[in-house]
């Protein structure tokens, strides 16, 4: 049975109040032309009128396999434990996991805004970042997602333009593993400021690192830096490091790209165990400080009246 959002046009969804107009879409349309890194701003889609984002972070990874997911969450919880607003774009549509390991079921509430016209709320987690996923949309988070490309790229593109997002300082999009239609669709939509790219300590490491560089360099958004996640993990009896998947060469390759190495996270059963209660808000990841400095770094956006 459908759900009857009509009385709530005024006060919203959960004792919501309507939200506040804080910014103009045709403002912060981008013109079209080349920004500073020389990307075609064309294509990128503006906010609504209800969201103000100042930074947009890619999360992504040449393959699938190295804990992204785990890293975008553990990034999260790192910046809001410094008092940013932070929200998480779940772009990995046919595997979602963020929500799992927040704990959060949705179904996300819609607000009516004008006429036909209604605005999803993205759900909250118990330490504040907001987080829209096809899993807290959908029904049966259990159902399988059998969509061809266009139709999960529209998804994505409707995750930044209906979603009521409000005023975030980054918005870290986890992306699906690859460079295939969703990351081309997130960096040619949305204003992405950089990439934060990870990988594990294989030998593979160099193949997964060049293949998101590469695809970065191809969009012109710059690579922040290489987190390596499944590093190493110590020994509960003794403290002993053991590298389970051998020597680590992220350094090397991450170096032969010019790239920094922000973060090294070791094999830590308990983080598992919290995202499998859906209680990761719980937990800190002090092995990112360094990729949080990468973010703080960043350079705040110019008003569309201060760059003419």
């Amino acid at each position: 049975m459908a759900r009857d959002y009509s009385d709530i046009a005024q006060k919203g969804a959960k004792g919501h109040s309507k939200p506040e107009v804080i910014s103009n879409p045709e403002e912060s349309k981008p013109k079209q032309r080349l920004d500073e890194n020389g990307r075609n701003t064309s294509f990128l889609v503006p906010q609504n009128e209800y969201s103000k984002i100042e930074h947009v972070i890619a999360v992504m990874s040449g393959k699938g396999g190295v804990g992204k997911s785990m890293v975008t969450a553990a990034l999260a919880n790192s910046l809001a434990d410094q008092g940013y607003r932070v929200g998480i774009m779940d772009a990995d549509i046919t595997g979602p996991s963020i929500p799992k390991m927040y704990g959060l079921t949705g179904p996300v509430d819609i607000m009516p805004i004008t006429g036909e016209r209604q605005l999803m709320m993205p759900e909250m987690t118990e330490n504040g970042i907001s987080v829209i996923s096809l899993n807290v949309i959908m029904p049966d988070p259990e159902q399988a997602v059998i969509w061809r490309g266009p139709i999960i790229a529209g998804v994505v593109k409707q995750f930044w333009t209906d979603v009521v997002w409000g005023q975030l300082d980054y918005l870290l999009v986890d992306m699906p593993p690859g460079t295939g239609d969703v990351p081309l669709t997130v960096f040619q939509s949305l204003p992405v400021d950089g990439i934060m790219v990870v990988t594990s300590p294989q030998d593979l490491v160099k193949m997964i690192v060049k293949k998101a560089y590469n695809m970065a360099e191809e969009m012109k958004i710059p690579v922040l830096g290489v987190v390596e996640n499944y590093s190493y993990m110590l020994c509960p009896h003794c403290g002993e490091k053991i590298e389970v998947f051998g020597k680590s060469q992220t350094a090397k390759a991450a170096a032969d790209l010019g790239l920094p190495l922000v973060g090294q996270v070791p094999i830590n059963p308990g983080y598992a165990e919290k995202a499998d209660e859906g209680k990761f808000a719980d937990v800190k990841v002090e092995y990112l400080d360094d990729a949080v400095k990468v973010l703080e770094k960043l350079p705040a956006k110019k008003n569309s009246s201060d760059s003419e």
